[in-house]
Protein backbone atom coordinates (compact mmCIF):
# COMPACT_ATOMS: atom_id res chain seq x y z
CA UNK A 1 0.00 0.00 0.00
CA UNK A 2 3.10 2.18 0.18
CA UNK A 3 1.77 4.49 2.90
CA UNK A 4 -0.95 5.77 0.54
CA UNK A 5 -4.60 5.54 1.54
CA UNK A 6 -6.27 2.90 -0.67
CA UNK A 7 -8.78 4.16 -3.22
CA UNK A 8 -11.30 1.48 -2.34
CA UNK A 9 -11.89 -0.68 0.74
CA UNK A 10 -14.39 -3.45 1.42
CA UNK A 11 -15.90 -4.35 4.78
CA UNK A 12 -17.48 -7.81 4.74
CA UNK A 13 -20.27 -7.98 7.29
CA UNK A 14 -22.99 -5.39 7.88
CA UNK A 15 -23.59 -5.90 11.58
CA UNK A 16 -22.88 -3.23 14.20
CA UNK A 17 -19.07 -3.62 14.22
CA UNK A 18 -18.76 -3.92 10.45
CA UNK A 19 -20.90 -0.82 10.01
CA UNK A 20 -18.83 1.12 12.53
CA UNK A 21 -15.57 0.19 10.79
CA UNK A 22 -17.00 1.06 7.37
CA UNK A 23 -18.20 4.41 8.70
CA UNK A 24 -14.80 5.14 10.21
CA UNK A 25 -12.97 4.46 6.93
CA UNK A 26 -15.52 6.18 4.74
CA UNK A 27 -15.40 9.15 7.08
CA UNK A 28 -11.76 9.58 6.06
CA UNK A 29 -12.85 9.97 2.44
CA UNK A 30 -12.01 6.47 1.21
CA UNK A 31 -14.62 4.74 -0.96
CA UNK A 32 -15.84 1.93 1.27
CA UNK A 33 -18.05 -0.98 0.25
CA UNK A 34 -20.13 -2.52 3.03
CA UNK A 35 -21.21 -6.04 2.12
CA UNK A 36 -24.20 -7.72 3.74
CA UNK A 37 -25.25 -11.33 3.16
CA UNK A 38 -28.99 -10.60 3.00
CA UNK A 39 -29.98 -8.61 -0.14
CA UNK A 40 -33.12 -7.25 1.53
CA UNK A 41 -31.02 -5.81 4.37
CA UNK A 42 -28.60 -4.24 1.90
CA UNK A 43 -31.52 -2.70 0.00
CA UNK A 44 -32.68 -1.13 3.26
CA UNK A 45 -29.19 0.23 3.95
CA UNK A 46 -29.07 1.77 0.47
CA UNK A 47 -32.48 3.35 0.89
CA UNK A 48 -32.16 4.62 4.45
CA UNK A 49 -28.39 5.42 4.46
CA UNK A 50 -28.33 4.09 8.02
CA UNK A 51 -28.13 0.67 9.68
CA UNK A 52 -31.20 1.05 11.85
CA UNK A 53 -31.24 -2.62 12.78
CA UNK A 54 -27.72 -2.96 14.15
CA UNK A 55 -26.31 0.55 14.60
CA UNK A 56 -29.17 3.08 14.60
CA UNK A 57 -28.64 6.82 14.66
CA UNK A 58 -25.54 7.05 12.45
CA UNK A 59 -25.96 8.32 8.91
CA UNK A 60 -23.56 6.84 6.35
CA UNK A 61 -20.84 9.08 4.91
CA UNK A 62 -21.23 9.78 1.19
CA UNK A 63 -18.32 7.46 0.31
CA UNK A 64 -19.92 4.41 2.00
CA UNK A 65 -21.74 2.11 -0.42
CA UNK A 66 -23.73 -0.94 0.76
CA UNK A 67 -23.47 -3.92 -1.62
CA UNK A 68 -24.78 -7.50 -1.78
CA UNK A 69 -22.39 -8.88 -4.42
CA UNK A 70 -18.99 -10.13 -3.27
CA UNK A 71 -17.65 -9.80 -6.82
CA UNK A 72 -17.74 -6.02 -6.42
CA UNK A 73 -14.80 -6.13 -3.98
CA UNK A 74 -12.35 -7.25 -6.68
CA UNK A 75 -10.76 -3.83 -7.04
CA UNK A 76 -10.32 -3.30 -3.30
CA UNK A 77 -6.76 -3.17 -1.97
CA UNK A 78 -7.95 -3.73 1.60
CA UNK A 79 -10.70 -6.09 2.79
CA UNK A 80 -11.90 -6.22 6.40
CA UNK A 81 -13.68 -9.42 7.43
CA UNK A 82 -16.36 -8.80 10.07
CA UNK A 83 -18.63 -11.84 9.87
CA UNK A 84 -19.41 -14.23 12.76
CA UNK A 85 -16.90 -17.03 13.25
CA UNK A 86 -19.44 -19.77 12.42
CA UNK A 87 -19.94 -18.32 8.92
CA UNK A 88 -16.42 -17.04 8.37
CA UNK A 89 -15.05 -20.00 6.38
CA UNK A 90 -17.95 -20.07 3.92
CA UNK A 91 -17.93 -16.32 3.28
CA UNK A 92 -14.16 -16.19 2.86
CA UNK A 93 -14.26 -19.17 0.49
CA UNK A 94 -16.78 -17.29 -1.66
CA UNK A 95 -14.71 -14.11 -1.44
CA UNK A 96 -11.33 -15.65 -2.32
CA UNK A 97 -11.83 -15.93 -6.12
CA UNK A 98 -12.43 -12.17 -6.25
CA UNK A 99 -9.22 -11.18 -4.44
CA UNK A 100 -6.25 -9.86 -6.36
CA UNK A 101 -2.56 -10.30 -5.47
CA UNK A 102 -1.47 -7.53 -3.15
CA UNK A 103 -4.75 -7.46 -1.25
CA UNK A 104 -4.58 -7.20 2.54
CA UNK A 105 -7.26 -9.07 4.50
CA UNK A 106 -7.93 -7.91 8.05
CA UNK A 107 -9.90 -10.10 10.44
CA UNK A 108 -11.90 -8.08 12.96
CA UNK A 109 -13.72 -11.15 14.31
CA UNK A 110 -13.25 -12.37 17.87
CA UNK A 111 -13.82 -16.10 17.75
CA UNK A 112 -12.40 -19.60 17.19
CA UNK A 113 -13.97 -21.98 14.69
CA UNK A 114 -15.74 -24.81 16.50
CA UNK A 115 -14.85 -27.91 14.51
CA UNK A 116 -11.31 -27.04 13.38
CA UNK A 117 -10.32 -25.08 16.54
CA UNK A 118 -8.61 -22.55 14.24
CA UNK A 119 -8.45 -18.78 14.64
CA UNK A 120 -9.78 -16.70 11.77
CA UNK A 121 -6.38 -16.04 10.17
CA UNK A 122 -5.68 -19.76 10.42
CA UNK A 123 -9.02 -20.46 8.74
CA UNK A 124 -8.11 -18.08 5.90
CA UNK A 125 -4.69 -19.67 5.51
CA UNK A 126 -6.24 -23.14 5.31
CA UNK A 127 -8.87 -22.04 2.78
CA UNK A 128 -6.22 -20.42 0.57
CA UNK A 129 -3.92 -23.43 0.72
CA UNK A 130 -6.77 -25.78 -0.15
CA UNK A 131 -7.92 -23.59 -3.04
CA UNK A 132 -4.57 -22.44 -4.41
CA UNK A 133 -2.05 -25.01 -3.22
CA UNK A 134 0.51 -24.32 -0.50
CA UNK A 135 3.28 -23.07 -2.80
CA UNK A 136 1.01 -20.61 -4.60
CA UNK A 137 -0.46 -19.47 -1.28
CA UNK A 138 3.03 -18.58 -0.05
CA UNK A 139 3.72 -16.46 -3.13
CA UNK A 140 0.33 -14.90 -3.86
CA UNK A 141 1.13 -11.72 -1.88
CA UNK A 142 -2.17 -11.75 0.02
CA UNK A 143 -1.33 -10.40 3.48
CA UNK A 144 -3.32 -11.38 6.57
CA UNK A 145 -3.84 -9.06 9.53
CA UNK A 146 -5.91 -8.72 12.71
CA UNK A 147 -7.77 -5.77 14.23
CA UNK A 148 -8.51 -6.11 17.93
CA UNK A 149 -8.90 -4.16 21.16
CA UNK A 150 -11.54 -2.60 23.45
CA UNK A 151 -13.94 -1.08 20.95
CA UNK A 152 -17.71 -1.10 21.28
CA UNK A 153 -19.19 -0.29 17.86
CA UNK A 154 -21.54 2.39 19.18
CA UNK A 155 -18.74 4.35 20.85
CA UNK A 156 -16.54 4.16 17.75
CA UNK A 157 -19.46 5.42 15.66
CA UNK A 158 -19.97 8.27 18.14
CA UNK A 159 -16.33 9.27 17.71
CA UNK A 160 -15.48 8.64 21.37
CA UNK A 161 -11.75 8.15 22.06
CA UNK A 162 -10.78 4.54 21.36
CA UNK A 163 -7.49 2.65 21.09
CA UNK A 164 -7.01 -0.65 19.25
CA UNK A 165 -4.21 -2.85 17.94
CA UNK A 166 -3.58 -4.00 14.39
CA UNK A 167 -1.35 -7.03 13.96
CA UNK A 168 0.41 -8.37 10.87
CA UNK A 169 3.50 -10.45 10.28
CA UNK A 170 4.85 -7.72 8.00
CA UNK A 171 5.88 -4.72 10.11
CA UNK A 172 5.84 -2.36 7.12
CA UNK A 173 2.27 -3.37 6.37
CA UNK A 174 1.38 -2.83 10.03
CA UNK A 175 2.57 0.76 9.74
CA UNK A 176 0.51 1.25 6.56
CA UNK A 177 -2.60 -0.11 8.27
CA UNK A 178 -2.08 2.16 11.26
CA UNK A 179 -2.17 5.17 8.93
CA UNK A 180 -5.27 3.91 7.14
CA UNK A 181 -7.36 3.37 10.28
CA UNK A 182 -6.10 6.11 12.61
CA UNK A 183 -8.17 9.24 13.26
CA UNK A 184 -8.06 11.96 15.91
CA UNK A 185 -10.24 9.75 18.13
CA UNK A 186 -9.26 6.25 16.94
CA UNK A 187 -5.69 5.48 17.97
CA UNK A 188 -4.06 2.42 16.42
CA UNK A 189 -1.11 0.52 17.92
CA UNK A 190 0.87 -2.08 15.97
CA UNK A 191 1.86 -5.68 16.67
CA UNK A 192 3.33 -8.69 14.87
CA UNK A 193 1.72 -11.24 17.23
CA UNK A 194 -1.35 -12.41 15.31
CA UNK A 195 -2.03 -15.52 17.40
CA UNK A 196 -1.79 -13.56 20.66
CA UNK A 197 -4.22 -10.93 19.41
CA UNK A 198 -6.69 -13.54 18.18
CA UNK A 199 -6.62 -15.79 21.24
CA UNK A 200 -6.98 -12.92 23.71
CA UNK A 201 -9.79 -11.36 21.67
CA UNK A 202 -11.72 -14.62 21.42
CA UNK A 203 -11.36 -15.96 24.95
CA UNK A 204 -12.12 -12.71 26.77
CA UNK A 205 -15.74 -13.23 25.71
CA UNK A 206 -15.88 -16.42 27.80
CA UNK A 207 -14.66 -14.57 30.89
CA UNK A 208 -17.24 -11.87 30.17
CA UNK A 209 -20.00 -14.49 30.31
CA UNK A 210 -18.63 -15.60 33.69
CA UNK A 211 -18.55 -12.00 34.92
CA UNK A 212 -22.15 -11.52 33.81
CA UNK A 213 -23.18 -14.68 35.65
CA UNK A 214 -21.66 -13.33 38.87
CA UNK A 215 -23.44 -10.01 38.40
CA UNK A 216 -26.70 -11.84 37.73
CA UNK A 217 -26.28 -13.84 40.91
CA UNK A 218 -25.86 -10.59 42.83
CA UNK A 219 -22.20 -10.99 43.70
CA UNK A 220 -20.11 -7.89 44.19
CA UNK A 221 -17.19 -6.11 42.60
CA UNK A 222 -14.70 -8.36 44.41
CA UNK A 223 -16.00 -11.32 42.41
CA UNK A 224 -15.72 -9.47 39.11
CA UNK A 225 -12.17 -8.33 39.83
CA UNK A 226 -11.14 -11.88 40.71
CA UNK A 227 -12.67 -13.25 37.51
CA UNK A 228 -10.95 -10.67 35.33
CA UNK A 229 -7.58 -11.35 36.95
CA UNK A 230 -7.77 -15.13 36.93
CA UNK A 231 -9.43 -15.12 33.53
CA UNK A 232 -6.48 -13.23 32.13
CA UNK A 233 -4.15 -15.84 33.63
CA UNK A 234 -6.08 -18.63 31.87
CA UNK A 235 -6.10 -16.83 28.51
CA UNK A 236 -2.38 -16.16 28.77
CA UNK A 237 -1.60 -19.81 29.56
CA UNK A 238 -3.42 -21.01 26.46
CA UNK A 239 -2.01 -18.30 24.22
CA UNK A 240 1.58 -18.90 25.28
CA UNK A 241 1.11 -22.63 24.71
CA UNK A 242 0.09 -21.72 21.13
CA UNK A 243 3.21 -19.62 20.61
CA UNK A 244 1.96 -16.13 21.48
CA UNK A 245 4.04 -13.38 23.10
CA UNK A 246 3.05 -13.18 26.81
CA UNK A 247 3.19 -9.36 26.66
CA UNK A 248 0.31 -9.29 24.16
CA UNK A 249 -2.11 -10.35 26.88
CA UNK A 250 -1.34 -7.27 28.96
CA UNK A 251 -2.11 -4.96 26.04
CA UNK A 252 -5.26 -3.57 24.45
CA UNK A 253 -6.39 -6.84 22.89
CA UNK A 254 -5.81 -8.72 26.13
CA UNK A 255 -6.36 -6.86 29.39
CA UNK A 256 -7.95 -3.85 27.72
CA UNK A 257 -10.66 -5.76 25.87
CA UNK A 258 -11.16 -8.11 28.82
CA UNK A 259 -11.93 -5.25 31.20
CA UNK A 260 -14.29 -3.61 28.70
CA UNK A 261 -16.21 -6.79 27.90
CA UNK A 262 -16.52 -7.87 31.54
CA UNK A 263 -17.74 -4.49 32.81
CA UNK A 264 -19.45 -2.66 29.94
CA UNK A 265 -23.23 -2.55 29.66
CA UNK A 266 -22.91 -2.76 25.85
CA UNK A 267 -21.21 -6.17 26.10
CA UNK A 268 -23.37 -8.88 24.50
CA UNK A 269 -21.40 -11.65 26.20
CA UNK A 270 -21.73 -10.10 29.64
CA UNK A 271 -25.46 -9.76 28.93
CA UNK A 272 -25.72 -13.49 28.21
CA UNK A 273 -24.04 -14.25 31.54
CA UNK A 274 -26.19 -11.72 33.38
CA UNK A 275 -29.38 -13.41 32.20
CA UNK A 276 -28.01 -16.85 32.98
CA UNK A 277 -27.25 -15.72 36.51
CA UNK A 278 -30.80 -14.39 36.79
CA UNK A 279 -32.17 -17.83 35.99
CA UNK A 280 -32.94 -17.69 32.27
CA UNK A 281 -32.05 -20.60 29.99
CA UNK A 282 -29.56 -20.20 27.15
CA UNK A 283 -31.97 -20.96 24.25
CA UNK A 284 -34.35 -18.26 25.46
CA UNK A 285 -31.52 -15.76 25.90
CA UNK A 286 -30.16 -16.32 22.39
CA UNK A 287 -33.63 -16.13 20.88
CA UNK A 288 -34.15 -12.71 22.46
CA UNK A 289 -30.84 -11.32 21.20
CA UNK A 290 -30.66 -9.36 17.94
CA UNK A 291 -26.90 -9.80 17.48
CA UNK A 292 -24.41 -12.65 17.90
CA UNK A 293 -22.66 -13.22 21.22
CA UNK A 294 -19.45 -14.84 20.00
CA UNK A 295 -18.53 -16.12 23.45
CA UNK A 296 -21.24 -18.79 23.41
CA UNK A 297 -19.76 -20.65 20.44
CA UNK A 298 -16.18 -19.81 21.45
CA UNK A 299 -16.75 -21.46 24.82
CA UNK A 300 -17.08 -24.80 23.06
CA UNK A 301 -14.07 -24.33 20.78
CA UNK A 302 -12.00 -22.83 23.61
CA UNK A 303 -12.86 -25.77 25.85
CA UNK A 304 -11.93 -28.29 23.18
CA UNK A 305 -8.71 -26.42 22.44
CA UNK A 306 -7.73 -26.37 26.12
CA UNK A 307 -8.38 -30.11 26.40
CA UNK A 308 -6.39 -30.78 23.23
CA UNK A 309 -3.39 -28.74 24.42
CA UNK A 310 -3.75 -29.90 28.06
CA UNK A 311 -4.03 -26.36 29.46
CA UNK A 312 -5.83 -25.94 32.79
CA UNK A 313 -8.64 -23.35 32.45
CA UNK A 314 -11.08 -23.72 35.38
CA UNK A 315 -13.19 -20.62 34.61
CA UNK A 316 -13.64 -21.70 31.00
CA UNK A 317 -14.50 -25.21 32.19
CA UNK A 318 -17.28 -23.97 34.47
CA UNK A 319 -18.74 -21.67 31.78
CA UNK A 320 -18.69 -24.62 29.38
CA UNK A 321 -20.60 -26.78 31.84
CA UNK A 322 -23.17 -24.03 32.39
CA UNK A 323 -23.74 -23.44 28.67
CA UNK A 324 -23.52 -26.98 27.34
CA UNK A 325 -24.28 -29.26 30.31
CA UNK A 326 -26.94 -27.08 32.00
CA UNK A 327 -24.95 -26.81 35.22
CA UNK A 328 -26.41 -24.60 37.93
CA UNK A 329 -24.67 -21.21 38.03
CA UNK A 330 -24.36 -21.06 41.82
CA UNK A 331 -22.89 -24.55 41.90
CA UNK A 332 -20.35 -23.60 39.24
CA UNK A 333 -19.19 -20.58 41.24
CA UNK A 334 -18.90 -22.66 44.41
CA UNK A 335 -16.87 -25.28 42.54
CA UNK A 336 -14.46 -22.54 41.45
CA UNK A 337 -14.10 -21.12 44.96
CA UNK A 338 -13.53 -24.48 46.65
CA UNK A 339 -10.81 -25.74 44.31
CA UNK A 340 -7.49 -26.79 45.85
CA UNK A 341 -5.58 -23.78 47.11
CA UNK A 342 -2.55 -22.84 45.00
CA UNK A 343 0.26 -20.34 44.64
CA UNK A 344 -0.72 -17.53 42.27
Amino acid sequence: MNNVLPQQIAVIGAGSWGTAIAGLLAGKGMRTLLWGHRPEHVETLVRERENRRYLPGFIFPESLEPVADLALVQGCQLVCMVVPSHGYRQVFSELLPHLLPGTTIISAVKGIENDSLLTMTQVMTEVMEQALGKEQRQSDQIELAVLSGPSFAKEVALGLPTAVTIGCGNLTRVQDLQQIFATDTFRVYGSCDLIGLEISAALKNIVAIAAGICDGLGFGLNSRAALITRGLAEITRLGVRMGADPQTFFGLSGLGDLVLTCTGDLSRNRTVGLKLGQGKKLPQILEEMEMVAEGVKTTRSGHDLAVKLKVEMPILEQVYQILYEDKNCSTAVMDLLTRELKVE
